[in-house]
């Protein structure tokens, strides 16, 4: 039995102590590392990072970015993305508070206690007894992952007394202690405390869905944001172009009428649409600039007081070959397997069930087996006077060797029966799990519509723009042609200046819807690779 005890002392003492903890198996004993973060004064700083590798896009005076660049510096530096970024982290500290129920306890203790006090008979072995009592006492307890709960102590206790009937004085008393408590039926296997753990692990892949989920719909309006400023650069410089053909027509008007050619009145209308396309080239820089101010600030340009003021060059072309795309039930089926939030729904309801199982787990009885064993040794310094020819061991190693030696032994085993007589919160908390997961279930099934629909409306608007695209294109050739004839005819004094300058206007609409259905593209191609949940991937980055 001695030999028993021993061994089952040392493979829940001795043995845990020689392991770490990691995330996954809690461990026994802190590592060394442990004493230096929890002993030492404790720092935390918190600062902010300035934004990283914006100068290494500076070409010659200017900020020169391709769209992969540009995606990069949004993901780096931009201040609503790293924002979506921390929402994981409070819940990735969630899953380490769980895991805390497996976290071991050291408790040590002493206590000094002087008493004299009169006393009121002559057994008591003196006229003023005075005693002095110093017991300490060391625990170590823990839960271990299968549900099982122990707890070791040691004690030892020193007493000195003037009282001439003690036995010994000064009296040393040591006991070594093993509890265990082991539940059968509710929590059993640990599963309360495994359920808990589960649960915030569930927790924190739906986070991390949903972080994803909000990054990709910051990244679209990012992206957007680049394709306005291409789109307000190029909408100036067909303005401008706008503005020449004006101001030539304009001059050539003028000349006219300086040489008796033209009547005067013939130059109000040119005059007129000069100076409407100089408003219209005014409003066009004006959105530039403000496109530029918006872009900027999507990769934290605008925070550095240097890169602020520089321009702003994009090198990626606004036209682009037309990607195949895949038929609508192969591309929905796609976003089914990839859409970050329906991932996050679908962790939801998993937690769901997980809740519904620790509900129904505190429901059951709580019924656990109890079990210790307890060895004990005393020792001090003989006592003549009372010892009556006892023969005593005296000192703390005869004291110990008792203790370790097993010969005074205390066993204890039980049974502990808790029922729950109505138990009516655990059945609220489990009506109200199901509840939870009837909407959680409702809520997937709206994600899901919604997705069938959003990829059903990208890909009609992607070939519709297709086709406006190409109807662009004829119409700006046709308008291109439309003003080559009209100047000819105009020079050959076959028509009026009127319809040189309605030439013009459709040439300039014309480009100009162009542009629009080109920039309008590249927005669906965003739209529909953001429904289907890919935009990372067809970008060529992956997040950490």
């Amino acid at each position: 039995m001695r030999v028993a005890v021993l061994w089952i002392a040392t493979c829940t003492v001795v043995a845990p102590l020689a392991r770490a903890g990691d995330a996954t198996t809690p461990g026994i004993f802190p590592r060394w590392s442990w004493f230096s973060e929890h002993l030492s004064a404790g720092r935390t700083n918190v600062e902010l990072q300035d934004p990283i590798h914006l100068t290494d896009y500076l070409v010659e005076g200017r900020l020169e970015l391709s769209l992969r660049a540009y995606t990069q510096l949004v993901l780096e530096n931009n201040t609503d993305i790293t924002l979506a970024r921390l929402q994981v982290v409070m819940p990735a500290d969630a899953v380490t508070r769980a895991m805390s129920a497996y976290d071991p306890a050291f408790n040590a203790s002493f206590t000094a206690t002087r008493s004299t006090v009169p006393t009121t008979s002559i057994l008591q072995g003196a006229p003023t007894l005075s005693s002095l009592t110093q017991p300490a006492a060391f625990s170590y307890q823990q839960t271990l992952p299968d549900g099982l709960n122990y707890n070791v102590t040691f004690t030892a206790e020193r007493t000195t007394s003037n009282s001439s009937y003690v036995t010994l004085n000064p009296a040393l008393s040591a006991g070594l202690s093993v509890q265990f408590s082991e539940p059968l039926l509710s929590n059993r296997f640990g599963i309360v405390n495994k359920l808990n753990v589960l649960i915030v692990k569930s927790n924190l892949a739906a986070s991390r869905h949903q972080s994803r989920n909000q990054i990709n719909n910051l990244l679209a309006s990012a992206l957007n944001a680049y394709w306005d400023l291409v789109q307000a650069r190029e909408n100036l410089t067909i303005q401008k172009r706008f503005l020449e053909l004006r101001k030539a027509a304009l001059d050539r008007i003028q000349k006219q009428a300086d040489a008796g050619a033209a009547l005067p009145v013939d130059l109000f209308q040119p005059r007129s649409a000069y100076a409407a396309a100089q408003v219209v080239f005014v409003q066009a820089a004006q959105s530039l600039a403000h496109a530029t101010n918006a872009l900027r600030s999507q990769i934290g340009a605008d925070l550095d007081p240097v890169i602020s003021t520089l321009p702003v060059v994009l090198s990626e072309p606004y036209a682009c070959p037309s990607p195949e795309l895949p038929a609508k039930e192969v591309a929905i089926q796609r976003a089914l397997a990839l859409r970050p939030d329906r991932l996050a729904g679908l962790e939801m309801v998993s937690g769901d069930d997980l809740h519904i199982r620790s509900a129904t787990e505190e429901l059951r009885p709580n019924l656990s087996l109890n079990a210790g064993y307890t060895s004990q040794g005393v020792g001090g310094v003989y006592n003549s006077l009372a010892a009556n020819g006892a023969t005593i061991t005296s000192g703390l190693g005869d004291t110990l060797r008792q203790v370790f030696g097993f010969g005074f032994p205390v066993y204890t085993m039980g049974v502990t029966l808790t029922l729950p007589m109505r138990g009516r919160a655990a059945a609220a908390d489990l009506a109200d799990a199901a509840v939870q997961k009837k909407t959680d279930l409702l809520q997937l099934r709206k994600i899901e519509q919604a997705l069938r629909l959003q990829i059903a409306n990208s890909l009609d608007d992607l070939e519709t723009v297709k086709s406006a695209m190409a109807d662009a294109e004829v119409e700006r050739q046709n308008a291109l042609k439309r003003v080559e004839a009209e100047q000819r005819k105009y020079e050959l004094g076959v028509t009026q200046v009127f319809f040189v300058l309605d030439a013009q206007t459709e040439l300039n609409q014309a480009e100009s819807d162009l542009l629009m259905q080109s920039i309008a593209f590249r927005r669906d191609l965003i739209a529909y690779h953001l429904a289907v949940g890919d935009l990372l991937d067809d970008l060529g980055f992956h997040l950490q």
